[in-house]
């Protein structure tokens, strides 16, 4: 008879990352990392042993964690992911940070959404702004079903949820105090995109033209006319296109540009205010 396995014996045979391992042992026991440590030695049953030893090659074959689990922690707040959106990252945190200095917390204000995908962005920015009304727009529908049931889950319900590329489906008319957006920014050929967890990732949320940066010409070419005077675009860039988008905003009279560094210390994050 095999020795049985614990829950030491059973992250260390699985030749992951050690957070890698305890997120999917965790998943697979329906308990949380913390029970982990406090029951180290005890004993995992065959049937879930074996469940995660299924999980664990899948991700030493590169796929991702998150897909794996079906969610994703992001500005504290559990979010259902799958693989038609991009995972969400620390590095958008940034982007939210960027975006809540300048809504203000002690009146209504309207927030518009570029490609929501998981709605990452929006939830956060709707659970430290309950005040604000915002708009979230993705081109696919799966990817608003997955928005959707994440508002559901979380009891956001004042987000209203539409359906097209960038701003297609808004009225002409409708102006926003603040728009947010992390496009694809992804320079197609780009070697990164044969690395990691992007290779399970839509390629739609990641690759945006030759030099990836497309849709952000097309947002910010665009994002005057939707913001009310004085009101802020706030977008996530790649790690080497913070000059391009900075001369982006520049030609399309924003003023004031702001430039966020994230917690890599890599400019990320790109502001201005419409003049």
């Amino acid at each position: 008879m095999p020795d049985p396995v614990t829950v030491r014996r059973a992250l260390a045979q699985s030749a992951l990352a050690p957070i890698d391992a305890q997120v999917l042992l965790a998943h697979v026991l329906r308990r949380d990392r913390a029970w982990l440590a406090a029951h180290a030695t005890d004993v995992v049953e065959r049937v879930d042993a074996d469940a995660f030893a299924r999980l664990a090659a899948r991700r030493r074959d590169g796929e991702p964690v998150a897909y794996m689990t079906g969610r994703r922690e992001f500005w504290g707040l559990t979010l259902a992911v799958d693989p038609a959106v991009l995972i969400p990252r620390p590095e958008t945190e940034t982007l939210v940070e960027c975006a809540l200095a300048r809504l203000p917390q002690d009146r209504d204000v309207r927030v518009l959404d570029l490609g929501t995908g998981s709605g990452a962005i929006a939830l956060a920015l709707a659970h430290e702004r309950p005040r604000a009304r915002i708009v979230a727009t993705d081109v696919f529908e799966p990817a608003l079903a997955i928005a959707r049931d994440n508002a559901r889950k979380l009891g956001q319900h004042a987000i209203e949820f539409v359906r097209g590329a960038w701003f297609d489906g808004l009225p002409p008319n409708e102006r926003f105090d603040a728009i947010v957006s992390n496009p694809p920014y992804v320079a197609a050929g780009d070697a990164h995109l044969e690395e990691g967890d992007v290779r399970f990732e839509p390629m739609s949320a990641l690759v945006s033209g030759a030099d990836g940066l497309d849709a952000l010409r097309t947002i910010i070419a665009s994002a005057g006319q939707y913001l009310v005077p004085g009101g802020a675009l706030v977008v996530e860039h790649g790690y080497d296109q913070a000059d391009a988008v900075k001369a982006l905003l520049e030609d399309a009279a924003f003023t004031a540009i702001e430039r966020r560094r994230d917690l890599c210390g890599i400019l990320r994050v790109a502001a201005g205010v419409r003049g």
